[in-house]
């Protein structure tokens, strides 16, 4: 394989990545709906905002080319917000509103 082969397979590979984050990050922002309950704990919320500016950020452990890490992050913070929007949920009175 010669050099443009690969330059095009590592840019398809980043754009596939990058719209994966984008993905992910809109999960997210939906997820953060959830959390408008006042029985989320504050670290969760703190989750939620540490995740969206550590996506958005220029600093990252993998340069940004390779969106691994903010994926990882993402990730890490849809499972910790649906968990805690689930415990929320079915600590609620049966009964009450939603």
């Amino acid at each position: 394989m010669d050099g443009k082969v690969w330059l095009a397979l590592g840019t398809l590979v980043a754009v596939g990545l990058a719209i994966l984050a984008a993905v992910l990050l809109t999960r997210v922002f939906a997820a953060r709906r959830l959390l408008v309950d006042a029985g989320i704990p504050l670290q969760d919320k703190a989750l939620f905002w540490v995740a969206v500016v550590y996506t958005v950020s220029p600093v990252d452990l993998i340069p940004d080319p390779v969106y691994l890490d903010d994926i990882g992050i993402l990730l890490l913070a849809l499972r910790a917000l649906h968990a805690a929007a689930g415990t929320a949920r079915s600590t609620k009175e049966p009964g009450t509103p939603a």
